[in-house]
């Protein structure tokens, strides 16, 4: 995906975890973060902290939704990505892309990667791997109006 594309339809999940969401849902309202993630990823897991504190930072200004991508067939196995989800107190919605359908509609390869659009649906900033939390804290402020310096 490039800077100022629209967010995909999130179609095709093979299942949803702590709730369902539509595009339609996100748009309008507010801005999303959506992060790629995946069980056998140790960078993942260590970010996950940051994120939830992250969600529960923004929780009135900003959707948050996890994409769980499997990087192998081990990775496809629902009962393992809510086991670790609830270990990493993962409570946002989580889109399981076991055929990677999001996956590939965002065009990503990474795990973890973060796509932030603002509240129109347009991509306003994309990053990978685990580290960069200033980062994107920085791209969320100003996608939220509130420019840090």
């Amino acid at each position: 995906m490039k800077l100022r594309d629209e967010m995909p339809e999130l179609n095709g999940a093979t299942e949803w975890l702590n709730g369902e969401v539509t595009k339609s849902d996100l748009i309008g309202n507010k801005p999303t973060l959506i992060h790629f993630w995946s069980v056998s990823c140790g960078l993942c897991k260590e970010a996950m902290p940051n994120i939830n504190k992250f969600r529960d930072d923004y929780k009135n200004e900003l959707n948050v939704i996890a994409v769980h991508m499997p990087r192998s067939e081990k990775d496809l196995d629902i009962d393992q990505i809510k086991e670790v989800a609830k270990e990493h107190d993962i409570t946002q919605p989580i889109f399981v892309d076991n055929q990677h359908n999001l996956t590939d509609a965002f065009e990503n390869q990474y795990v973890p990667a973060y796509y932030v659009f603002d509240n129109e649906g347009k991509l306003r900033h994309f990053q990978a791997g685990g580290d960069g939390m200033k980062m994107l804290t920085k791209r969320v402020n100003r996608v939220l109006g509130k420019e840090t310096k």
